[in-house]
């Protein structure tokens, strides 16, 4: 079996972090956790990464409708062995991974990049540019048609 030296992850891990995924909603929507501060407390999972040697994974969570990320994130990895005792239970891997949750921040990231293009000095500058495409290309429509 050959390693990969950093790069992206293997089809295997991709697999695996599904799996885990899929289980952790599950294992969340039955509602089977015992802290005060994960009661009716709805997650989005929104990826599990899996390290090459399949032992360790990262769940990236965000709270359903808004909220404390760091709270609920506080709170999932206090439950972090509960979570590998259902995966055992719920999973065929040779090896149950650990499990550690991080809030997932690139929706942050995604409505800060959204607000810079829509920041009317950016904006201009955006348009300027398509409006010198069209003017600088030959391939425009003279309406004469083919």
């Amino acid at each position: 079996m050959t390693r990969r030296s950093g790069g992206a992850p293997s089809q295997r891990q991709l697999r695996v972090g599904e799996e885990l995924r899929h289980a952790l909603v599950r294992i969340l929507g039955r509602g089977d956790l015992r802290d005060p501060e994960l009661e009716n407390v709805q997650v989005t999972v929104t990826e599990v990464s899996v390290s090459p040697d399949l032992r360790s994974a990262t769940a990236f969570v965000v709270p359903f409708g808004g909220g404390s990320s760091d709270k609920l994130v506080k709170a999932l990895n206090r439950a972090a062995g509960f979570f590998r005792a259902q995966f055992s239970h719920e999973l065929k891997l040779r090896y149950v991974p650990g499990i550690h949750f991080e809030p997932d921040r690139s929706f942050d990231h995604a409505s800060r990049i959204e607000q810079l293009l829509h920041h009317p000095r950016v904006a201009s500058d955006l348009g300027h540019e398509a409006g010198s495409e069209a003017e600088d290309g030959d391939d425009t429509d003279d309406g004469r048609g083919a």
